[in-house]
């Protein structure tokens, strides 16, 4: 491992309820612990490795059976609460066994939403990973309701290894990868590789979620298209196999999918952008001749001049999306005004921008 390939000079790893907790619910430390082992091999060989976890609700569901007036939400934040700490020290106790630190880290979908609290985040991480720590991330499930979560830790670990720059996130399901049809069937084949030009990938995905779960495969596959347009490589594979991640890393004839990364990396700015859609607090309508120079070869901002309508109520700063007069979305930008000095200005010239084009993201 002396030759290690760029994309796997620092790694996201994504581990699934379903790899960590045992069909009761308790944690599978065991397999923690295979899976801490293979992440200690990369660490030494001086891999940057992020860990991405779940399992905090499974393992503090068996623990404690919630009063008949506790909520659905408030079971879960308290099993959330019971069986974060339970995992983090596990994996400190397991780390520990190769004398390497695990420091903990819980998000929230609201952290990505601005610019500083995203820095913020990444700045917490670039610290860990600078001081040899492996870093442990997790939704912070206790906090963390409705239109406020991440649709599962796969949408968390796509934010992370975009925003960590990572050349590879692999992510540890039951499964081997993506298949023509049920994994089980012995008729059905693993798809090895998900190009750029690869189509109709969808058709063989079930929009179902299994055991302690939260997410299925459809999200994983969709986490794994927009990271690899961005240029990360993405592999799918099974975590209850040994050593899955040192021989995808080693380049190994494993079981797993591959989607491959496209050449053209966006920056730092884009990157954010392009995970923030979800975040968007209103909207500009533009005209055809903004449309069209908006998604042209050259990067332009979006003139006042160029805008027909606001939509909803917004900040300096905060996201907007960017539609067409049909109400086709066009993109996503960070504004410059607020919605309602937005409003005064529309059709003005000789004014800033409402988006700048270092800080937009044009769809595909």
């Amino acid at each position: 491992m002396n030759n290690i390939e760029a994309r796997f000079k620092r790694i996201a790893v994504k581990v699934g309820s379903n790899v960590v907790t045992q069909s009761d619910g308790s944690l599978n430390i065991g397999r923690m612990l295979r899976i801490v082992e293979d992440i200690a091999v990369l660490h030494k060989q001086g891999i940057d490795v992020i860990l991405i976890t779940s399992g905090a609700v499974a393992a503090g569901r068996g623990d404690v059976v919630p009063l008949k007036r506790t909520d659905e939400v408030s079971s879960k934040q308290m099993w959330a609460a019971i069986g974060q700490v339970k995992l983090m020290s596990n994996y400190q106790f397991l780390f520990g066994k190769y004398n390497i630190l695990a420091g903990q880290v819980l998000a929230v979908k609201e952290s990505f939403s601005d610019r500083r609290h995203y820095l913020n985040i990444r700045n917490c991480i670039d610290a860990l990973l600078d001081n040899k720590v492996i870093p442990v991330v997790n939704e912070n499930d206790t906090v963390s309701v409705s239109e406020l979560m991440f649709t599962d830790n796969d949408e968390l670990s796509g934010m992370i290894s975009s925003m960590m720059g990572c050349g590879s996130l692999i992510i540890l399901s039951n499964v081997d990868g993506i298949f023509t049809g049920v994994p089980s069937d012995e008729n059905s084949e693993l798809i090895r590789e998900v190009g750029p030009e690869s189509d109709n990938i969808e058709q063989y995905i079930a929009p179902v979620t299994s055991g302690f779960g939260r997410g299925g495969m459809l999200t994983k596959y969709s986490i794994a298209r927009k990271l690899a347009g961005e240029g990360t490589h993405v592999y799918i594979a099974n975590g209850t196999r040994n050593s899955i991640v040192t021989d995808i890393v080693r380049g190994k004839d494993v079981p797993f999918t591959h989607f491959v990364a496209t050449d053209v990396e966006k920056d730092n700015v884009r990157k954010w952008l392009s995970h923030s859609e979800a975040f968007a607090k209103g909207a500009v309508y533009v005209n055809n001749g903004a449309r069209d120079a908006l998604r042209g070869e050259k990067a332009s901002s979006l003139l006042l001049i160029g805008v027909e309508k606001i939509e909803g109520f917004f900040k300096k700063g905060d996201i907007i999306r960017i539609l067409d007069s049909n109400g086709e979305q066009v993109g996503i930008g960070k504004s410059q005004y607020d919605s309602e000095k937005a409003e005064k200005l529309i059709g003005a010239k000789r004014k800033k921008p409402l988006i700048y084009y270092n800080y937009m993201h044009i769809d595909e």
